[in-house]
């Protein structure tokens, strides 16, 4: 008499066992060294062997790094290697010169920045003037900020935040590492500057008009 009863499948065992968390630690620590720019732990346990937890071996390597002189630093969703900011003076000679920002494109970035996601409509309603076009190119090509999702508006109007090119110039994880009102201060950044209440009129009399057109940025709203 045949037997009709049906056995479950017996579980496959994994033929491979994670390697220490030790040897993990150094394989990221491998791939970090060999990338220019930050990767996300998901990216670097696709390349490790099965098994192991990038996140968790991230972590360890983190702490491993504290007081040397680079350190590991976590960009958004990614991880990078760099130097210790007490060590920056060492790499002045080698750092590259870059064109000054304008006080308008320093404006338009830090309301992208503490405000973002904004339109270019709301932009321009915190400063008090129109934004050039000239002005939010020139932030695109520096990769410091991106388009961002349209809002949910009459319109649709496309809006913008600060990519992970940006914090990882200034050494930030996220952004509300942001400083604030009292560091900005500090750093000269707000000098002569109106109080937050009148923040939309900052630029008063200052036009920021793009110089070859006289057109606003109209088109990056387009679909």
């Amino acid at each position: 008499m045949s037997d009709d009863t049906e056995h479950p499948a017996p579980q496959e065992e994994s033929l491979f066992e994670a390697p220490p968390m030790a040897e993990q630690e150094r394989m990221c620590e491998a791939i970090l060294f060999a990338t220019s720019e930050p990767v996300s732990a998901r990216e670097i346990e696709a390349r490790m062997p099965h098994g192991c937890d990038a996140a968790e071996a991230l972590v360890h390597l983190r702490k491993r790094y504290e007081g040397r002189g680079v350190h590991l630093v976590k960009v958004g969703d990614a991880w990078a290697m760099r130097t210790a900011p007490d060590l920056g003076f060492l790499m002045q000679k080698e750092t590259v010169e870059t064109r000054k920002l304008s006080r308008a494109a320093i404006e338009t970035l830090a309301i992208i920045a503490y405000h973002q996601p904004v339109t270019r409509a709301e932009i321009e309603e915190i400063r008090g003037v129109s934004v050039s076009r000239g002005t939010v190119d020139q932030l695109l090509e520096m990769e410091w900020i991106r388009f961002g999702r349209r809002k949910m508006t009459p319109g649709r109007p496309v809006t913008f935040v600060v990519t992970p090119h940006f914090l990882d110039h200034f050494g930030l994880e996220n952004a509300r590492d942001l400083p604030g009102l009292k560091e900005l201060r500090a750093a000269g950044l707000l000098e002569n500057r109106p109080p937050p209440g009148d923040m939309p009129q900052m630029g008063e009399g200052d036009e920021d008009l793009d110089e070859e057109t006289g057109e606003g940025q109209s088109e990056l709203f387009e679909d």
